[in-house]
């Protein structure tokens, strides 16, 4: 099973996931307190090293680093 799948945020909207609007994110956030690979996604993101733009690990990124909420 690929690990994507086992994601609390599989079913959510890729708009919310890759958002980077605080407000759309709470529910990929919320996903992502009972996610079982939360730090594998973190992890395998590398947000802070990638410019990432979204929800990675229970925190919200923008440009790489982590938007205060």
């Amino acid at each position: 099973m690929d690990r994507r799948s086992r994601a609390a945020c599989a079913h959510l909207s890729p708009r919310s996931v890759f958002t980077r609007i605080p407000a759309e994110s709470e529910p990929v956030l919320r996903a992502c307190g009972r996610c079982p690979i939360r730090r594998r996604c973190e992890a395998v993101v590398d947000p802070s090293h990638t410019w990432f733009d979204g929800v990675s690990g229970g925190r919200l990124w923008r440009n790489g680093r982590e938007v205060t909420r």
